[in-house]
């Protein structure tokens, strides 16, 4: 079964492939015509083999096989695979391929007739949010915008065993195919063309067509992990279930008076389930817990990302935390109202936050977190608002939002089970 996705808008690598895609070649193509790389982009570069390629897992390389015409000198270029180029840390973290013109190429031993998609699943892998932020989004986007409706393989560095197993099945609903490892495999592979590199546009692809591309992700994730099957509700009316996530003990952004808070949403009328999620947790296991509950709450973090196995319609509620408003906006604010979700926020007042302990009142710290950022998301601003902050909510404030969410969650329960 191919993988069926809506075109998107391509990028200026892709302007000169013709329209039926990357075989499509003129005749008397030049080298440089067939390896192509775009590296105007803040985020990713991309580059493509329009002709007949082999991969060497063994030299992380990629041949253009016998091209057509000759070149005085070979074409080299080198790629990192990973959309998220201006930031130091990650990339530092993630191998380098090569691609490469002829005229020799290493013999071909396993023949492929798809076209392969190439990246890299290193960096900050490891944490769901970058997991889906830095991966499987930026994939789904490629895959659209490159090989609509064609088949595709998947050629993935660092591909550890730990997220091959967690993935599997998501990778499985992406291709067919098993995932080629550069790390792992030792055979050269053949394919009819080659894309490197994932286009990205940053925070869960905060741009006009999100919600396109993320209500797609959804529905890839319910092949993956809901098997298609419909929520099926059953007995008389009940209560709404609320998810509270809960995040580990001190590592920061913890909610102080968490018991206090779900006896609250009890009160109001809601079934609260806790969910800690871990990285060894069942994405099944997750799923199917937040597939059928009508909202869910948390503190601004990577957990969040998990909204994404909420059905659209049911209510989303993120905590955030002093100083990072934009970035809860960003990375979760913008994405839920994307996928249809009822989005609402509980931004903490200042005496909300653990800061206060730490630091004076009118220090800039906490009287105007957005000029002390002076609009730069460094180590150490993060680790303040991120790692050394704790949150103890005014429980009637929170009352009142949770009442609000309670009657959203009634509306979206009663239309949809």
């Amino acid at each position: 079964m191919k993988l069926e996705l809506e075109p998107m808008r391509e990028p200026d690598l892709l302007k000169t492939i013709g329209k039926e895609g990357p075989l499509a070649q003129p005749p008397q193509q030049s080298q440089r015509e067939m390896i192509n790389c775009d590296r105007s982009h803040r985020a990713y570069d991309l580059c493509s083999i329009n002709g007949p390629t082999v991969v060497d897992p063994k030299s992380s390389t990629f041949f253009l096989m016998d091209p057509t015409t000759s070149s005085p000198q070979p074409i080299v270029e080198k790629i990192k695979p990973y959309p998220r180029k201006w930031e130091d840390f990650p990339m530092a973290r993630i191998p380098e391929v090569t691609i490469m013109s002829g005229p020799l190429s290493p013999k071909c031993e396993v023949q492929h007739d798809s076209h392969s998609v190439v990246f890299s699943a290193g960096g900050y892998t490891g944490n769901v949010f970058h997991e889906f932020n830095d991966g499987f989004i930026p994939l789904l986007i490629t895959i659209n915008t490159i090989h609509q409706n064609q088949d595709v393989i998947l050629v993935v560095s660092k591909a550890r065993d730990w997220w091959v197993n967690k993935y599997k099945d998501l990778l499985n609903v992406f291709s067919k195919h098993p995932i080629v490892s550069l790390e792992n495999d030792t055979s050269t592979h053949c394919f009819p063309s080659a894309t490197l590199g994932l286009i990205s546009y940053s925070f869960m692809t905060s741009m006009p067509n999100s919600s396109q591309t993320l209500l797609q992700l959804r529905g890839l994730l319910d092949k993956a992990f809901g098997h298609g099957a419909r929520h099926n509700p059953k007995g008389e009316p009940r209560r709404p279930h609320l998810v509270f996530l809960s995040r580990p003990r001190g590592i920061g952004r913890e909610i102080l008076n968490e018991h206090e808070a779900k006896q609250v949403a009890e009160e109001i009328g809601f079934n609260v389930i806790s969910f800690e999620p871990t990285g060894n947790t069942s994405l099944h296991q997750v799923y199917a817990l937040l597939n059928s509950s009508h909202a869910m709450v948390g503190m601004h973090g990577a957990a969040l990302t998990h909204l994404l196995f909420l059905r659209p319609g049911s209510v989303f509620v993120q905590v955030t935390p002093l100083g990072t408003n934009w970035v809860g906006k960003m990375c979760y604010g913008e994405p839920a109202r994307a996928m249809g979700l009822e989005y609402m926020e509980y931004k903490i007042d200042v005496e909300e936050s653990s800061l206060t302990e730490k630091y004076d009142k009118n220090d800039m710290v906490i009287k105007d977190p957005g000029g002390f950022q002076a609009k730069k998301w460094s180590f150490d601003v993060m680790k303040i608002y991120l790692k050394e902050q704790n949150v103890r909510l005014d429980l009637d404030r929170f009352r009142e939002h949770m009442k609000e969410a309670y009657e959203k969650a009634k509306v979206f329960m009663d239309r949809n089970g």
